[in-house]
This record gives C-alpha cells, structure tokens and sequence, in this order.
C-alpha cells in the first residue's frame, strides 16, 4: 500500500472529528504593528491605541482580521503533522470564511482543527478540508470560522 493510500485510510477515519488544539499565541500591540507595516493597511484602528480607546467601541486597537487568518499557518504546525511519505503541504484555499469577533490587542489565540472531508485529488495529492475555529481566550464568540483546504503532496 503507498502512503498516500494508508494516509487517505488514516483520514478517512478521522472524518467529522476534532483533530486538535493549537498553542496559544498573544496578540500584541507590536505583533498588529508589524503586520500593518507589512501589509501597508494602517488603519488607526489598528495602530492608534489612544483614539481607538477614544473613538471605538473596542477600548482600544484590534487586530487585523487578516493577521488573526494568517496565524492559522503557525495553529496548524501544532496540531497537523505531516503523514509519512508527505513530502510537502500546500494551502489550498477556503471554501468559507467568517471574521466573527475582533481580536483586541494583548488577546491569546488558538486554533481548533475538525476534519470535514479528506480525498485523495490525484495519484499523488491528498485534499482534506478542515473547520477551523479560531477562539479568543475567555470569550464565547470565536475571531473566525473557516473551512480551510490543505494539499499534501506525497512522492511518486
């Protein structure tokens, strides 16, 4: 049996169960900085703590929605090993994605994986779709959801 074959069965098993639960990882006013700088989207709710205390009603800056998404390629280092004979994985996309919460500034974050669907794409691809929630410690509403596709490429 090839290993993407035995990784597929592996899957397949696992379909409509929580996988994991990554690491926490604080949000910080230095971290939204940095992203802002990068992605040129310096919006002062972001990068202006005293009028986004003054003018908002988050008492002070939030994250990007986009930085609390890009934190989904550090969760899943934490909860998604690569299968033996992967020689590499790809993000793939999402089918749907919903910003839920802001993230204000100085807030930990995790990411929950729940896989929704695994099939192998061609004789060397394995596509498998995950929910991610990622949640905001101490708070009932999540930052995001998505169904979030993964690639896995395994040799010949």
């Amino acid at each position: 049996m090839s290993a993407l074959a035995r990784a597929l069965a592996t899957e397949q098993e696992k379909t409509g169960t929580e996988i994991g639960v990554s690491n926490w990882i604080t949000v910080d006013q230095d971290m939204i900085d940095r992203f802002a700088e990068v992605t040129h989207d310096d919006q002062w709710i972001h990068v202006n703590p005293e009028r986004a205390a003054a003018e908002t009603p988050f008492g002070g800056t939030i994250a990007h929605g986009f930085l609390t998404l890009s934190l989904a390629s550090r969760f899943v280092y934490d909860v998604l090993p690569e299968q033996p004979g992967q020689v590499m994985g790809i993000n793939y996309g999402f089918n749907k994605l919903r910003f839920l919460a802001p993230v204000p500034a100085g807030s930990r974050l995790r990411g929950r994986f729940v896989l929704k669907d695994v099939r192998q794409r061609s004789a060397t691809e394995l596509l498998r779709e995950h929910a991610l929630t990622v949640e905001i410690e101490g708070e009932k509403t999540p930052a995001l959801v998505a169904d979030w596709l993964g690639l896995s490429i395994f040799a010949d």
